[in-house]
């Protein structure tokens, strides 16, 4: 395919007409051949770590993080039926979004068919039209191209000036139509467990009364004004008594010791 819109069949078909009116006109009528249509569908799973604002955070079930900001107002997730938008989701919630794609492939059919009274041509190459309105128009002639004249098969070297012909040009180009559809269902988080039939939802714990520690306070004992006789002046007396004497015998030492 040398291009996006390549001609799959061109016709340029000219056919000497005699007795048809010397003023040209063009038609051209366009027809659209639908193909098989291909439908893919991709399912994305995941659930709601955090919403804040329009920002929403999920994990997906392949385990990675994804953030999706700025939601806009009017997306709609369906849940039990009902439809909730961005400040609706709650953390847990499991997502499911679902897109199918839509791939048709057409061809699209133009046919162009021009009437005119030839003013000149030049074989083999192009010839030129007076057209309806009285203005000259020149067209190709593809390579090989035949005319009937007459019953008679010539080529573009057979066309004479004052010719009335009729040109047809049908060109077919494919294009293939892309559409999505995107559409998100999910469901609540689950409910918490409830406790079994007959406990209690809370159960009270006597701890024992703890008493608090007694404080002795001692009494302070007073200090007598007198401290008692407990000893006599004997051991005093002696205790003089032994000085006395050691200082006696010191002076006759030095006595002794002059008068030697």
């Amino acid at each position: 395919m040398k291009s996006l819109y390549k001609v799959l069949v061109m016709a340029f078909t000219l056919a000497v007409v005699f007795g048809l009116s010397a003023n040209a006109q063009v038609q051209t009528t366009t027809s659209t051949t639908m193909g098989k249509a291909m439908k893919e569908v991709q399912v994305e799973r995941g659930e709601v770590v955090t919403v804040a604002g329009n920002d929403l955070v999920i994990k997906m079930e392949d385990g990675t993080i994804r953030h999706f900001p700025n939601v806009p107002e009017s997306a709609r997730v369906t849940v039990d039926g009902r439809q909730l938008g961005i400040h609706d989701l709650k953390p847990g919630m499991k997502l499911q979004r679902t897109i199918t794609t839509t791939t048709t492939p057409k061809t699209i059919t133009t046919v162009q068919t021009v009437t005119g009274k030839v003013w000149y041509v030049n074989p083999p190459n192009s010839v030129i039209l007076t057209m309806e309105n009285g203005e000259n128009q020149s067209f190709k002639i593809p390579q090989g191209q035949q005319f009937n004249i007459g019953g008679q098969m010539v080529d573009a070297f057979g066309l004479r000036k004052g010719m009335n012909v009729s040109a047809t040009k049908i060109v077919e180009v494919p294009e293939t139509t892309v559409a999505q559809q995107k559409s998100v269902t999910g469901t609540m988080p689950p409910n918490p467990t409830p406790p079994p039939a007959g406990e209690p939802l809370l159960i009270a714990t006597k701890e024992p009364v703890r008493e608090a520690p007694t404080t002795t306070t001692a009494q302070a004992t007073p200090t007598p004004d007198k401290l008692p006789k407990t000893a006599t002046e004997w051991p005093l007396i002696g205790l003089i008594g032994l000085a006395l004497i050691a200082a006696s015998l010191a002076i006759r030492l030095v006595r002794m010791k002059l008068e030697a």
